[in-house]
């Protein structure tokens, strides 16, 4: 039940509608390509279907042909399609979809917890992917209309690099995808080689403040703070995003405190001024961090900018140039 509660609080979290950005296109600097070169690579697609899928939850479904039409209800998914290069097939995403910037062009079909079913059939997908396992009556609603519906929710970086290349083989975009996780296994593997040898810092991660909610260790962001090198101190909390009791995150004493920028009003000045902080090494020695939360919480191409910016806060001095 905690982390089914903890899990509902992060993704309310990560759907609050102040995630904001754009990234700004490289320019296409490549050659013009042969036009033969072009049809021998379609025809290599069009192999590949049909092609037979089941997502993280056991649905099984065959992909007749390559998804022209796909719609995304998570923006962690949208930003996995966006990056594979699928603008121009994406008809339908989240009412809190909003990166990349092109992203809010989109129709909006509902959120995670009221999917509009009568948008999502109207505008005939090939494909929906949903974060989680979704709804059961939303589920049998769509798929007896004939939707495929692909539900997955990574909790590792190796999830999301797996996912992204699922999702890359699923609409024909499996090179570029490859391409897109080579660059993420890299980066991710010099950031834990940064911090292998430094020695290990006690950190709290704060996912919600009414009541204090914490990252438990089998959630993505707690694997983010042991991959750059700070032990987390709810190592031991009943659940992924679960409930802390906050004399016992006191008593713990971390030497880092870190959160996501999740309102306006949530500044390092405001953590430290709260009631009983004042005796943690973390406000004592002004290792307060409040990271951009559409990197440091979903689960997308950015998490490994994420694993950065929190390897950044635990160990700045190794990463300073």
């Amino acid at each position: 039940m905690l982390r089914k509660i903890g899990t509902l609080m992060l993704v309310l979290i990560l759907m609050a509608g102040i995630f904001t950005g754009c990234a700004p296109k490289a320019p296409n600097n490549e050659p013009a390509q042969d036009p033969g070169k072009n049809e021998g690579a379609q025809e290599n697609i069009e192999s590949v279907y049909p092609l037979a899928v089941e997502d993280a939850f056991g649905y099984k479904t065959t992909i007749e042909k390559q998804p022209t039409r796909i719609i995304s209800i998570a923006p962690s998914h949208t930003e996995i399609l966006f990056a594979l290069e699928l603008e121009d097939s994406i008809v339908g995403v989240s009412a809190y979809d909003d990166y990349p910037e092109e992203a809010k062009s989109k129709a909006s079909v509902g959120d995670a917890f009221a999917v509009n079913i009568e948008k999502v059939i109207e505008l005939e997908p090939d494909v929906v992917f949903f974060y989680g396992p979704g709804s059961e009556d939303t589920n049998k609603a769509l798929r007896d209309a004939g939707i495929k519906l692909l539900c997955y929710e990574p909790e590792t970086i190796d999830e999301v690099i797996a996912l992204i290349n699922e999702i890359g083989k699923i609409t024909g975009k499996a090179d570029v995808a490859k391409e897109i996780t080579d660059g993420m296994i890299a980066k991710k593997e010099e950031i834990i080689n940064k911090v292998s040898g430094a020695e290990k810092v006690k950190v709290f991660y704060e996912v919600w403040h009414e009541p204090l909610m914490t990252a438990g260790p089998n959630s993505f962001l707690g694997e983010l703070i042991t991959l750059s090198g700070g032990e987390n101190i709810a190592n031991d909390a009943q659940g992924d995003y679960a409930e802390f009791d906050l004399e016992q995150m006191i008593e713990r004493n971390p030497d880092v405190y870190i959160t996501a920028k999740d309102s306006e009003d949530k500044t390092p000045e405001s953590i430290k001024a709260r009631l009983g902080y004042d005796v943690i090494n973390a406000i004592k020695n002004d290792r307060v961090y409040t990271l951009e939360p559409n990197i440091i919480s979903r689960p997308g191409p950015r998490i490994v900018d994420g694993l950065e910016l929190m390897a950044k806060a635990i160990h700045p001095e190794l990463f300073e140039e």
